[in-house]
């Protein structure tokens, strides 16, 4: 397998990547139009953590990490390395020594689409990383790949420069010409569910709040009471 390493792709603004950590995952992903999901098997090794970094793609042979050794020389302040596999590999394709090089450059975190290892070393360095399995088997260093091209997780595909969001939630992409877009719409969200919270809190249903009883009375749901409900099936 052959490959290539881009060099300088271009990248979302630093204070649009900020702005967007603010929000959560489920909040971006539904200000885009429910969009941008990585899936529900990336998963995060810690908990109560969220980043928010531009890019810097891998695109390995399975079982092998010579990609994340040449994609570290590319990754500076602000990353998040995306890692994925030519087809699918559980393999530990990564640990504490790539997250220590990795750290010393400003790398946010991790998301890789295949095995990790170390993971208790990692939540002790404080290093984040969300990934598909855990697994102590180890790889080699063999086969040539890419860096910095397009790749895709679960159907999602992720260019060099773009956002990542990930949190306990799981991880979101935001393609790097809508970041801005996506901030102010997760902004209004987000003051959405501050007035639905407030009226919960005060006793409101959300049956009534967001019209719901039309949309079962249109389903044909039916109140009964038990003592009907019991006749009617007697």
């Amino acid at each position: 397998m052959s490959g290539v390493i881009v060099t300088n792709p271009p990248k979302a603004e630093a204070k649009d990547v900020d702005a967007l950590a603010q929000y959560g995952v489920a909040t971006v992903s539904e200000a885009m139009g429910r969009t941008g999901l990585l899936g529900p098997e990336i998963r995060p090794i810690q908990q109560g953590v969220r980043v928010a970094g531009t890019a810097v793609t891998v695109l390995s042979w399975p079982g092998d990490n010579l990609m994340i050794h040449a994609a570290v020389e590319q990754c500076g302040e602000g990353d998040i390395l995306v890692v994925t596999t030519t087809s699918p590999s559980t393999d530990g394709m990564f640990g504490e020594l790539f997250a220590t090089a990795l750290q010393r450059r400003g790398v946010r975190g991790l998301v890789i689409n295949a095995g990790i290892r170390d993971t208790q070393e990692l939540r002790e360095m404080n290093f984040p990383a969300w990934s598909r399995a855990v697994s102590a088997q180890g790889t080699v260093k063999a086969t040539g790949g890419s860096v910095n091209v397009p790749v895709a997780v679960d159907g999602q595909v992720i260019r060099p420069g773009d956002v990542i969001l990930a949190d306990d939630d799981g991880v979101v992409v935001v393609p790097r010409e809508r970041v801005r877009a996506t901030v102010e719409a997760s902004e209004a969200r987000e003051a959405k569910e501050a007035k639905a919270r407030a009226a919960f809190i005060d006793g409101q249903l959300g049956l009534d709040r967001y019209g719901l009883r039309e949309t079962l009375k249109r389903l044909g749901v039916a109140y009964r009471t038990y003592e009907e409900y019991t006749e009617e099936r007697s």
